[in-house]
């Protein structure tokens, strides 16, 4: 009876493990495991990456936004703040301003300016800023999709490992005929941590995506605004030459 219950414990003729550590899974799991381990390692890694390169840049151009905005109601000349910031700004309400004021600049140089083209002229500008306004956007929202399609499939590419480690269970327990917790636990733990790993991912990448994509659209709002009133201005200033 005593020998019986040694055995219930035991597997192969050695004592059982007391604990399941995090590298002791990965080691001992199937190779379409750790693959599948790997790819949500290194999803998440890369999620976290982008996430704090993209809060960290969005912090940044709000300040050399506001920082532009001082400049341009200062009521300082445009001419002279286009010199100072050059022809190719490093931030995108800058390059916004710039890509008006050359088009601008170009127009009055070919005398364009005139009544019979002021139409034609305001139309260039706004496209001109627009064509400018969406390519920072562009620049801006790279690799955002990403944290999208990881906070999507990560749980089902976690699922995958689930189902995996189940199957790895059952076969252990056709192998050797036993249901003792010996045979059914690494598997099971090999399911379970995939598809922690999966949520790991998954979670943060849908939390910053929706965070992201939010301040994203509060800031091409405001170079839109801006472009609007910059619009505006230089739609007066047209008229004035009249």
């Amino acid at each position: 009876m005593e020998q019986s219950l040694v055995d219930t414990v035991t597997l192969g003729g050695s004592v059982a493990q007391p604990g399941l550590t995090v590298w002791s899974l990965i080691w001992q799991a199937d190779w379409i495991v750790k693959i599948v381990m790997l790819m949500l390692l290194v999803a998440s890694v890369w999620c976290w990456a982008i996430i704090f390169e993209k809060v960290m840049r969005l912090r940044r151009l709000h300040r050399a936004a506001a920082k532009f905005e001082d400049a341009f109601w200062s009521g300082g000349s445009l001419d002279d703040l286009y010199e100072r910031i050059g022809a190719q700004p490093a931030e995108p309400m800058a390059s916004v301003f710039s890509a008006a004021m050359r088009e601008w600049r170009r127009s009055a140089a070919r005398g364009l300016g005139a009544s019979s083209g002021r139409g034609g002229l305001q139309q260039r500008i706004d496209r001109v800023m627009q064509v400018t306004l969406g390519r920072e956007m562009e620049g801006l929202e790279r690799y955002v999709p990403f944290l999208a399609s990881v906070g999507s499939t990560a749980p089902f590419i976690g699922l995958f490992g689930t189902v995996w480690g189940i199957m790895n269970s059952f076969q252990s327990i056709a192998v050797t005929k036993q249901t003792s917790l010996a045979v059914v636990a690494p598997g099971i733990a090999e399911a379970l941590f995939a598809t922690a790993l999966g949520l790991v991912a998954a979670i943060p990448a849908t939390v910053a995506y929706n965070k992201i994509s939010t301040d994203l659209g509060r800031y091409a709002g405001r170079l839109e605004a801006f472009a609007g009133e910059f619009s505006a201005i230089l739609s007066r200033q047209l008229e004035e030459q009249d």
